[in-house]
């Protein structure tokens, strides 16, 4: 998701130039596994000038940036997404580093070393469909009039003639694929999968700027040019024989879960709505509690979880008090450096917070567009989500669907964000679990909406 607070860690400010000089000592690649409760193999790549990479294969994270140095042989490595550092001793022999990872107010060990480990298996993600599938799946593309941009996607379609009942599917914030695919899981996939199975079609799209959809300004882009995607494919749906008109829903995901009913309270057409880890409060509530529960779930302690949401806030204060993003600028800079984020990652941090897109996310209000909807409503949340919390959002949810006759809300006891089964819920779960959906969240989702799908 974009508005994971990315700026609830801090790391040390970075090393004097004399210490980067020394880094091309540790020039090369670099193996390690932090043990976080799971385990996650790491991949340094360390250049002679100290810039950095580190792969996560089993987070599906790759080139996370950072920079590397060394002095009198004690390491330090320091990210910039996620904020995180790596503090260590370099061996005589100049083949391991010995230390600890650092982030989120947390300190775990982690041995870096020289030698290559014999390759990891690659995750099964068992639940992801294989062929023989038993429908039909069809390339499509179509434009958005009011970007002037051409997305594409694909429909699955059951067997027969139709017209079939269909939902949409809308994916979270960032720039996504039509199976809203991370660290090789592809939940709107195993959704579609599902869904198809039993009897309604299904549209999942690429977002602008990811697969076969074009780009377009996506830094100036903001959560309504996104809807303006969605409603795009609504009408490409209405303009096809084979499709229900009357019987089209939408399935929005944490962000697409904020966008489905801004789409239905303009359009009262829309035949359902579910909203998966929907938010129900506007950003500037949302993002200081993601960011506690993500550090606390991370293994941060308490007092440093609140510190973070606290940051959060006075940052967000800054961004709302200030119109012009050059007058917010050095604001933010000043504020995230003095709470120990190097000058880089700070610099970064607040290009972020004055983009159009996070400045109109502070202030929107889902209530606002939910107060409008009147089509059926399934809210669901995983019990353990740490980016969009259920107890939060959920109650936010359904007080504001006053003109719906037909609302459900859901919180399912120890699922993640991703409506995988969690341990602790913090996003590095994610891709040490090999389940992509938990069966109590797929079969609530495929029923409820294969029931609002029935002809009276």
């Amino acid at each position: 998701m974009r508005f994971l607070a990315r700026a609830a860690f801090a790391v040390a400010l970075l090393a004097p130039t004399f210490a980067l000089a020394q880094a091309a000592r540790m020039a090369g690649d670099w193996y390690g596994t932090l043990d976080a409760g799971i385990k996650l193999p790491l991949i340094v790549h360390i250049k002679a000038d100290g810039a950095t990479l580190v792969d996560s294969p089993a987070q599906g994270a790759k080139d996370l940036p950072g920079k590397a140095s060394l002095t009198d042989d004690k390491a330090r490595i320091d990210l910039t997404v996620p904020l995180a550092a790596f503090e260590g001793q370099l061996s005589a022999d100049g083949k391991t580093l010995t230390g600890h990872w650092l982030q989120g107010g947390g300190k775990l060990p982690l041995t870096l070393s020289k030698d290559v480990p014999v390759p990891l298996a690659a995750p099964s993600r068992p639940q992801t469909p294989k062929a023989p599938i038993p429908y039909r799946a069809e390339e499509v593309g179509y434009l958005n009039p009011a970007s002037g941009l051409k997305l594409a996607g694909t429909l699955t379609l059951p067997p027969g003639q139709g017209p079939f009942p269909v939902a949409l599917l809308i994916s979270g914030s960032g720039i996504q694929d039509r199976d809203e695919t991370i660290a090789g899981h592809k939940p709107f996939l195993v959704l579609a999968d599902a869904l198809t199975r039993k009897g309604v079609a299904v549209l999942r799209v690429d977002d602008r700027g990811a697969g076969g959809s074009q780009t377009g300004d996506l830094k100036a882009a903001t959560t309504t040019d996104f809807v303006s995607d969605v409603q795009a494919g609504v009408s490409f749906l209405r303009g096809r024989a084979d499709i229900d008109p009357a019987r089209i829903g939408l399935i929005g995901h944490s962000e697409g879960g904020l966008i489905a009913p801004i789409v239905a309270a303009k359009d009262p057409k829309i035949a359902f709505l579910v909203l998966m880890a929907g938010t129900g409060v506007p950003g500037g509530v949302l993002l200081p509690t993601q960011a506690r529960d993500v550090a606390l779930a991370s293994g941060a302690p308490a007092a440093y979880a609140q510190q973070q949401a606290e940051l959060v806030v006075a940052l967000n204060a800054i961004v709302e008090a200030q119109a012009d993003p050059a007058q917010a600028r050095p604001k933010l800079i000043a504020l995230l450096t003095g709470a120990g984020i190097p000058a880089s990652t700070a610099a970064m941090q607040t290009d972020m917070m004055t983009s159009p897109w996070y400045r109109q996310f502070l202030t929107l209000a889902p209530a606002t567009s939910l107060a409008q909807v009147r089509a059926p409503v399934l809210a669901v949340n995983g019990a353990k989500d740490t980016q969009v919390s259920a107890a939060v959002n959920l109650p936010a949810i359904k007080s504001a669907l006053t003109q719906s006759r037909d609302v459900t809300t859901v919180a399912l006891p120890g699922l993640n964000h991703l409506f995988q089964t969690a341990q602790t819920g913090a996003p590095q779960e994610y891709g040490q679990i090999e389940e992509t959906l938990a069966p109590p969240a797929l079969d609530l989702i495929v029923n409820w909406a294969v029931a609002h799908t029935v002809k009276p």
